[in-house]
């Protein structure tokens, strides 16, 4: 079977791949060994997003009465909540397969295997195996969670992302590993509905890869809502008990034991470029990542990778961009498209986090930005001062801006509030078109919004502000 490009893997960055590469001419394969869509939409982003929404209307209900509505009795059914998450992923995978016909993209399913130049063994569930040949390979098989040596999982007593999206009975309590977005916003479910969550981090602060100033808050935030937080700590072994497991944790002032009915492991991601034929075929590999350059050329003429394998940002957006730039290119290298894709810029990349408060970033932290060696001026808006977080009963949180105090120039947004999520496109769409504060103030922003806390953050910084 011979194609002009060949997609493996159909997460979020191949399957945008392959539709881009069929829009501009090609004949298109796409092989996936499990589900269309790949772990962000079936294991992931999205069925995560549908759990983390039914924990907030539950919150809804049992503080009703905060909006003056009398909600007596509310409960939760774990197992539909479970089911409704899956319903929904099984949807938006079903959707995958539309558009996989609507582009007249061929779907073969089973296990790719790079064998040489062009071509790509596929081995089926039933061990039957067949060679799929194309000039360009665009390697996109992603991640899953990594595995502590000292923390292996079992699927019983220590669990990863998947296990945890799809549990058949919710547990009384729960030890959660790692302060990352997977592990915040799994505390932050399984905390809403009933579970005593405890969350252990290696590092001094949660969400380590935020503003420091966005850790502290969601720290606050989340023993207001009863997580007990230890940082500092590591979890040096864990061990099975009649009634659930016993993990022993290192802490700076000694080592403790802690006792819960399952310990989830979320300590990170590791990419999966084992046994898909790179030693073989001499693709470079560095610290467990596909080397590339801005355009997702490996160093072998022909294979292109993109997503979690390579060295950006493990996020779903990325992603896809990745894998339309690699399209995109491959058509610009065989005269089927104009110019050559821009480069991504991987500093101008929002990071999302969905637990309750959502936290949303984009660019330089306050400390980056400083050991960059850049004065700056810094804004802080809090929402307990906006009149729409107000009247939504959601005043937690607050907008942080940073800019070059020379040239104005937009360094950096940290928010951790409702609805930040949705917010942070704004900075991402300023930076890019390299608007300076000026234009933030002088954009006028709808009233009352959230999104308003942007300019007024804005104001801070320049000793303008009107409502704080």
């Amino acid at each position: 079977m011979a194609y002009d490009v060949i997609v493996l893997g159909s997460g979020p960055g191949g399957y945008p791949a392959a539709i881009r590469a069929s829009q501009l001419g090609f004949k298109v394969a796409i092989i996936e060994k499990e589900s269309l869509g790949g772990v962000c939409l079936n294991w992931g982003c999205i069925p995560t997003k549908a759990l983390l929404k039914s924990a907030q209307v539950y919150e809804y209900a049992k503080h009703s009465t905060a909006y003056g509505i009398n909600v007596s009795g509310a409960q939760h059914d774990f197992g539909a909540v479970i089911k409704r998450s899956r319903g929904v992923a099984d949807k938006m995978s079903r959707g995958v397969q539309f558009l996989m016909k609507k582009n007249k993209i061929d779907v073969i399913m089973g296990y790719g295997k790079l064998k040489a130049k062009g071509q790509v063994e596929v081995t089926a569930a039933d061990n039957s195996k067949q060679i799929v040949e194309a000039k360009y390979i665009i390697i996109a098989t992603g991640s899953r969670g990594r595995q502590l040596p000292n923390l292996p999982i079992d699927g019983k007593n220590v669990i990863g992302y998947r296990e945890a999206m799809a549990l058949p009975t919710q547990p009384k309590s729960m030890i959660v590993v790692g302060s990352g977005a997977i592990g915040v916003e799994f505390a932050y479910f399984y905390n809403s509905m009933g579970t005593k969550v405890t969350i252990v981090e290696f590092l001094p602060r949660i969400v380590p890869v935020e503003d420091e100033e966005i850790s502290k808050e969601l720290e606050k935030q989340y023993k207001k809502q009863g997580i007990e937080i230890m940082t500092n700590s590591t979890v040096e072994a864990v061990e099975a008990t009649g009634n659930g497991v016993k993990a022993r944790v290192k802490t700076q002032s000694g080592e403790i034991s802690l006792e819960a009915d399952i310990v989830l492991s979320a300590v990170g991601i590791a990419a999966n470029i084992e046994n898909i034929g790179l030693e073989e075929l001499g693709i470079k590999t560095e610290k467990g990542k596909i080397v590339v350059d801005k355009f997702g050329q490996t160093n072998v003429a022909g294979f292109y990778a993109i997503g979690d394998c390579t060295p950006g940002q493990a996020l779903a957006h990325v992603a896809g961009k990745e894998g339309v730039n690699a399209s995109e290119h491959i058509a610009y290298t065989e005269k089927k498209f104009a110019h050559a894709p821009e480069g991504i810029d991987y500093n101008n990349i929002p990071g999302c986090t969905y637990c309750t408060p959502e936290i949303a970033s984009i660019g330089y932290t306050e400390k980056a930005a400083k050991d960059a060696g850049y004065d700056i001026k810094v804004g802080k808006f809090p929402f307990m001062a906006s009149g729409k977080a107000s009247a939504a009963g959601a005043t937690e949180g607050f907008v942080k801006v940073i800019f070059d105090a020379k040239y104005g120039e937009f360094l950096g947004a940290h928010m951790i509030g409702n609805s930040v999520t949705e917010m942070i496109a704004e900075v991402s769409v300023a930076r890019k078109l390299e608007t300076t504060a000026h234009e933030i103030l002088n954009s006028i922003h709808p009233h009352p919004t959230m999104s308003e806390g942007l300019k007024e953050a804005t104001a801070v910084a320049y000793g303008e502000a009107i409502d704080v």
